[in-house]
C-alpha cells in the first residue's frame, strides 16, 4: 500500500466516525464542512508549506560555520521534497510539470529583478545563477503547485469562463509589465481594470464536502494574494531575501506588493490551465448526468470541458 493510499484510508475512517455527528445539526454540518475546507487547503499547500517551514527552520537552527550554505541546503531540500512527493504519489506528475514551468518563469524574473535592485539575496551560495540562488524558483513553483492541487482537490469548475485568449493576454501583459515598468510607465492599474473586464462575470464552484459552493474568481485571487503576502513577510523575516526597505533591519513588506501578487496569481492560474483545463460548473444539487449540458462545439471553441467530453462514450478512441 502506498503512502497516499494509507492516508486516504485513514481520512476515510475518520470521516466515517465524524459524519454521523456532523449530520446531526446544521451548525455541526457547517462546522465540519469548514474543517474539511481547511484540511484540503492545508493539503493543497503541501509543497509551499514545506518550503516555508524549511526557510523558517533553517533561519532558526542553521549553524554559523556549516559546511554547506543555507541557500544551497534549501535547494537540495526542495529537490528531495519534490522527489519524495512523487515517489509516494502524494503529488501528480502533471503537478510536477507545473512546478518545473514555474521554476523557469520565476527564475527568469528573479534574475532581472535582482539585477535592477528590486531585492537581493544577501548570503553566499554555490547553487545559483548570478545573484539568484536556485531555491528562489521553488518559491514561485509552490504557488503553481498550490493552484494545481486546489483545482483537483476541490473539483473546481467555472461559470462564465472567458474565451481562452483573454486570460492569456492578461497573463502575458502582466508578466511583461514586471519587466517593462523599469523603463516604461507602469500599467498595473490598467491590468487591474483588464482583469475585472476578463474575469468580472466569472465564478468558480468548489466542493469542500458534499455541497458545491461558489465564489467570484477575482475575490478568490485577491484572498490568495493576501495570504502569499503574509507568507512573504515570514520569508523576509527569516532573511531569505531582503527588500531595499529592509536593509536597515526587518520591516513589513509594503502592502502594495499585494497588487503584484494579485497579477502573479492570475499568471499562475493561466499557466496551470495548461495541465488543468477549466471545466464548466455542475448544476448544484443535481447528479453529474442531469440538468444543463453545454454545447459541445462551444466547449471546443472556448477550450472548456463539457460533461459529454468526460463520458467514456464521447470519444470512439476510448
Amino acid at each position: 500500500m502506498s503512502l497516499r493510499d494509507w492516508i486516504k484510508g485513514r481520512v476515510a475512517a475518520l470521516d466515517a466516525r465524524a459524519r454521523p455527528w456532523a449530520a446531526g445539526r446544521r451548525g455541526r454540518t457547517l462546522a465540519y464542512e469548514f474543517l474539511l475546507f481547511g484540511l484540503k487547503q492545508a493539503w493543497a499547500c503541501l509543497f509551499g508549506a514545506s518550503m516555508l517551514a524549511l526557510i523558517l527552520g533553517a533561519r532558526l537552527i542553521w549553524p554559523a560555520h556549516a559546511p554547506i550554505a543555507r541557500y544551497d541546503f534549501l535547494v537540495v531540500a526542495a529537490v528531495l521534497i519534490q522527489a519524495l512527493l512523487l515517489a509516494t504519489r502524494l503529488e501528480h506528475w502533471d503537478e510536477a510539470l507545473v512546478i518545473l514551468v514555474f521554476h523557469v518563469v520565476g527564475t527568469i524574473m528573479e534574475l532581472f529583478k535582482t539585477a535592477h535592485g528590486s531585492w537581493i539575496y544577501p548570503e553566499p551560495s554555490v547553487l545559483r545563477i548570478g545573484g539568484v540562488p536556485l531555491f528562489s524558483g521553488f518559491m514561485y513553483a509552490s504557488i503553481g503547485s498550490y493552484i494545481a492541487r486546489t483545482i483537483r482537490l476541490f473539483d473546481i469548475r467555472f461559470e462564465h469562463y472567458p474565451p481562452l485568449w483573454a486570460p492569456w493576454a492578461l497573463a502575458v501583459a502582466s508578466y511583461a509589465n514586471f519587466f517593462t515598468h523599469h523603463y516604461l510607465p507602469d500599467i498595473r492599474l490598467g491590468l487591474f481594470a483588464f482583469s475585472a473586464l476578463v474575469f468580472g462575470r466569472t465564478w468558480f464552484q468548489f466542493t469542500p464536502d458534499l455541497k458545491a459552493r461558489r465564489m467570484p474568481v477575482l475575490l478568490g485571487v485577491g484572498l490568495v494574494a493576501v495570504f502569499i503576502w503574509i507568507a512573504e513577510n515570514l520569508g523576509t523575516f527569516a532573511g531569505a531575501w531582503v527588500y531595499p526597505s529592509q536593509r536597515g533591519g526587518w520591516a513589513p513588506v509594503p502592502a502594495g506588493k499585494i497588487g503584484a501578487w494579485y497579477l502573479l496569481i492570475i499568471l499562475s492560474f493561466v499557466l496551470v490551465t495548461l495541465v488543468h483545463r477549466p471545466a464548466r460548473r455542475r448544476i448544484v444539487g443535481r447528479s453529474p448526468g442531469a440538468g444543463w449540458r453545454p454545447n459541445r462545439a462551444a466547449c471546443i471553441r472556448t477550450g472548456l470541458r463539457s460533461p459529454d467530453m468526460d463520458h467514456p462514450k464521447a470519444s470512439p478512441s476510448r
